[in-house]
């Protein structure tokens, strides 16, 4: 992915969102666009109008910390937008060996091991939203997400809940906030892309999200982003039906780039004795499948 236009259609995109009055200061004259001037942008940063518009432009090379601090304040980005800028600035300021691309991503036996531990729905993922490992109750929950990546000699590429939402037609119904669900996943890549701008599998999953979902190319435009740490999930699943549930998702600081996420639900609950039954149901899928194996 371009880093000046990263660059430039984020930093843009965060100063139309701003009136003067959100920033502190008086609106004086018409405007043609929303938001803030870029002379506005570099009077709240302390900088020249010329090195902001320098940076807007795309280029971060050499930009300090403490520049890019006062852009966070001046533009009031949240922690994930902060991130992001971060991660845009070390991309500009690249080395050409660290601009090479990352190593496939492997789950260790330990991890795997964790998992199959817990007795709730638990998966692991990468940046890309791939499902890296899950245990028996995450793959009957997301039995949809499954059901799309078998062809005739088993999967065919890691089940992935992008590529679900947004090109199975399913998914309007298994999500039951769509609309919600969609933002996320969209901000969650656009993060992604920010940390790991030469990973192949995801620029390859832009493409084809791009090119096949008008959805996700409204969404992809607006360069949003955000964390994906603790949060709700409402779901419609097609055997045990409604489920609220609340998801925690934590990272692992010896494999960077993979996150645990564990899903839940209060005891006594209708979401509760629902994963009771799906647990249930995902045994039996499970012995069958292995008497067919025998």
């Amino acid at each position: 992915m371009d880093n000046r236009s990263e660059v430039r259609e984020f930093l843009t995109s965060r100063r139309a969102r701003i009136s003067p009055e959100q920033a502190g200061l008086p609106a004086v004259g018409g405007r043609r666009v929303p938001g803030l001037r870029r002379t506005e942008v570099a009077q709240l940063a302390g900088v020249s109008v010329e090195y902001y518009t320098r940076l807007e432009r795309g280029n971060l090379q050499g930009a300090s910390e403490s520049v890019l601090d006062a852009l966070t304040r001046a533009l009031q980005f949240d922690d994930a937008e902060r991130a992001h800028l971060f991660d845009l600035a070390r991309a500009a300021n690249a080395t050409p060996r660290a601009r090479r691309r990352p190593a496939p991503q492997r789950v260790r036996p330990g991890i795997e091991r964790v998992v199959d531990a817990i007795a709730a729905p638990a998966w692991v993922r990468n940046g890309r939203s791939d499902f890296m490992a899950s245990n028996l109750l995450a793959r009957a929950l997301y039995a949809p997400v499954f059901d799309q990546i078998h062809g005739k000699q088993g999967p065919v590429r890691p089940a992935n809940t992008a590529r679900f939402a947004f090109l199975d037609e399913r998914a309007g119904t298994f999500y039951v906030d769509w609309e919600r669900t969609a933002d996320d996943i969209v901000a969650v890549l656009r993060a992604e892309a920010g940390r790991n701008p030469y990973d192949r599998g995801l620029t390859d999953l832009v493409g084809e999200l791009s090119t096949r979902s008008d959805d996700f190319r409204v969404r992809w435009a607006r360069h949003d982003v955000q964390f994906h740490r603790t949060g709700t999930k409402r779901l419609h699943h097609p055997v045990v039906g409604g489920l609220d549930l609340t998801y925690e998702a934590m990272e692992f600081p010896s494999d960077p780039g993979l996150t645990l996420l564990v899903y839940t639900a209060e005891a006594g609950t209708p979401t509760h004795d629902a994963l009771t039954l799906l647990a249930s149901w995902a045994a039996t899928l499970d012995r069958q499948e292995e008497l067919a194996d025998s």
